[in-house]
């Protein structure tokens, strides 16, 4: 399916951000605003992140997604992603069940291995075996930076802490590809413990949802997305120094499912969208001591006024240059433009856009200006 001019489906992905003088209940009153006005707008799906134990307020994504379910009408809602690592399949299926049941047909069930990578953390303190660093490169108009390793961050006490309390003492995730398997067999009504019982959950059972996996890279999700026939959404916003393999593995794994005969491909952007490019800019200007905060260990803190937030510092701007090269942001058109570039680089079946800023109204603008340039349903200055 395509919109006006051709055009691939335009989508959003939300993280509840937390702005710097505002609080978290602002934020998901926030969230649910975006949500209608991207429905008005034309878009095709609204998602909402997982987080915890940071500045975005979007820790519960199972709940946020009952609650923008209940303000919408049409829009299809969803993770992006549940982490698997923190939830037990049948609560996920059940809790996923249950908002089916008032809103039928309209969840994306997203799954996500960030919970399982409780080792790639505990070593990411470790100082990475230093390889020749790819140069950034740019590939048919789209910016492909070195990737980024985990060995970077520059302390990881916190992300182990957080990672404790997310789990009950004792407790280990199940391996992430028989965990995805548990899920689709709880909604297929097919699920059957080892000792043969017989297990249906209620609700959940032949809801009418739609399962995808979330990944970054070449490995384990893109490829078992494949395998099993399910869409796969790619995080370019992500990892964009991954973004060619995270795609060539999807498409070399696939094998036809009765619901996809061929691959279906979502690619995600940071976007910040402006009537004029300076405008733009300054707006994006805090989104680098965003992902610092992130990338420092802290997890992310408030986003900051770019009216009166301080110049990251040069050592600070290499921990996150990857992300800043490759935010969108620009006029309607500069956005378009490299949207469109990124999705014909990736062969996307459609693209998924992030847009964050500091005040609500400039969320709002970005968002809209995109839809209107993008030829989704027709949008009114409002």
């Amino acid at each position: 399916m395509t919109v006006s001019g051709g055009r691939v489906p335009l989508s959003v992905l939300d993280l509840s951000p937390v702005s710097a003088g505002s609080t978290p209940r602002q934020a998901i009153r926030n969230t649910i605003e975006l949500a209608q006005r991207a429905e008005a707008w034309g878009y095709r799906r609204f998602w909402v992140a997982e987080h915890h134990f940071v500045r975005v307020a979007s820790s519960s994504p199972v709940t946020l997604i009952g609650l923008i379910a209940a303000a919408t009408e049409t829009i299809r809602v969803g993770s992006a992603a549940v982490q698997l690592g923190h939830h037990a399949s049948a609560s996920v299926v059940e809790a996923f069940g249950t908002i089916d049941a008032l809103y039928p047909g309209r969840l994306d069930l997203g799954l996500g291995r960030s919970g399982h990578r409780a080792d790639q953390i505990r070593s990411a303190g470790v100082p990475p075996v230093h390889a020749p660093e790819r140069p950034i490169q740019v590939r048919d108009g789209v910016v492909i930076p070195p990737p980024f390793s985990p060995g970077q961050l520059l302390d990881t006490v916190r992300l182990q802490a957080g990672l404790r309390a997310l789990t009950l003492p004792g407790a280990r995730p199940l391996d992430y590809t028989e965990q995805v398997e548990q899920i689709r067999a709880f909604l297929d009504s097919g699920y059957r413990s080892s000792e043969g019982v017989v297990l249906h959950a209620v609700p959940g059972e032949d809801a009418q949802i739609e399962l995808w996996l979330f990944g970054s890279s070449g490995g384990e999700s893109a490829r078992l997305a494949g395998r099993l026939g399910l869409p796969f959404a790619a995080n370019y916003h992500v990892s964009p120094g991954t973004i060619l393999e995270t795609v060539a593995a999807y498409r070399e794994s696939f094998r036809p499912s009765a619901r996809y005969p061929k691959p279906y491909l979502v690619v995600s952007a940071d976007v910040v969208v402006a009537p004029d490019h300076a405008t733009a800019e300054h707006l994006a200007s805090t989104y680098g001591h965003w992902v610092y905060s992130i990338r420092s260990g802290a997890g992310a803190a408030e986003y900051q006024d770019p009216d009166t937030a301080q110049p990251l510092s040069e050592q600070q701007q290499r921990l996150v240059r990857d992300r800043i090269t490759t935010q969108f942001a620009g006029t309607p058109a500069e956005v378009t433009a490299r949207l469109t570039a990124l999705q014909q680089l990736t062969g996307a079946d459609e693209l998924v856009i992030t847009s964050v800023t500091h005040r609500q109204e400039d969320r709002l603008t970005s968002h809209r200006l995109l839809a209107q340039e993008w030829g989704l349903s027709h949008v009114r200055a409002a």
